[in-house]
């Protein structure tokens, strides 16, 4: 399977995919929400590319006492909160690790929506789709979030859209009704870390996505 070149190269892949879902009568009421920080470039690329408006949408991922990599869930704005039960069963994470790695996390969600919104006002949703964007999905808990987090601001169509993705988390994404559709450019059989599926998978810097959403806020 060909890689990604780097996530200007998704987001040229996903506008192709997404043009006939928001050309159909429906363009106008669409909007772009990246998932910082990967996400925001690969959505800038699917707004430029499709004439919409582009916006974030904040989530953390909450990361396993003895590995903050192993997600076993994700809090987004507003007080959404998404927790895989079998996860912290396997894990023995008890509700108060839970409320101590919640709170740590919502600082910093906070600390950074604070940031984004002094130089891109929220972009309303209610009555639109949200195209929901990252650099990939893995497990699916943090686009899980940030799905709610669209359905609890009013969106009347969530579709999930990603550079890479695993086929059972888009599959369940779609089965749970966090999504009405999920998609991504590549959909290898097995996704064992996102990045190997891209030939450039640099960090994307803060500043980078201030830029992008300076440059949102101007058009």
């Amino acid at each position: 399977m060909e890689l990604l070149r780097d996530r200007d190269d998704a987001g040229a892949r996903l506008t192709w995919l997404l043009s006939p879902l928001v050309t159909q009568g429906d363009a106008t009421g669409a909007v772009v929400l990246g998932l910082p920080r990967g996400g925001v470039p690969v959505g800038a690329a699917i707004a430029r590319g499709l004439g919409l408006p582009l916006d974030v949408v904040v989530v953390r991922k909450l990361g396993a006492p003895s590995n903050p990599e192993y997600g076993f869930g994700a809090v987004g704005e507003g007080g959404v909160r998404v927790l895989d039960r079998e996860a912290m069963a396997v894990l023995r994470i008890t509700d108060e690790d839970v409320e101590r790695i919640e709170a740590r996390e919502r600082e910093i969600l906070e600390a950074r929506l604070t940031a984004y919104r002094a130089v891109r006002p929220r972009v309303p949703i209610a009555g639109r789709t949200a195209i929901v964007v990252d650099d990939g999905i893995a497990t699916g808990g943090t686009a899980r979030a940030a799905a709610h987090v669209a359905r609890s601001a009013g969106a009347s169509r969530v579709i999930i859209a990603a550079g890479v993705a695993a086929p059972e988390s888009l599959h369940a994404l779609m089965k749970d009704a966090s999504a009405d559709l999920a998609l991504a450019a590549l959909i290898p059989n097995r996704l064992a870390a996102v990045g190997q599926w891209y030939l450039n998978f640099s960090q994307t810097p803060e500043s980078e996505v201030i830029r992008l959403l300076e440059e949102a806020a101007a058009r």
